[in-house]
């Protein structure tokens, strides 16, 4: 198990019934780099990643 692995259950645990809007999301992510600017990095790749999920692969 990653690290990151507790965090993401407890994200799950917490949330895990609820459902919000991309721009929620989104918005939460801002404010996150905003208060921790040396994670800008990880975060844009992560949205980055999410963002392009459905892309086919042959592209």
């Amino acid at each position: 198990m990653y690290f990151t692995d507790r965090g993401i259950e407890e994200l799950e645990k917490r949330r895990g019934e609820e459902e919000w809007p991309l721009s929620w999301l989104a918005d939460r992510m801002r404010e996150f780099v905003d208060q921790f600017p040396d994670f800008e990095i990880p975060v844009e790749r992560l949205a980055t990643w999410l963002a392009r999920l459905d892309d086919d692969e042959d592209e």
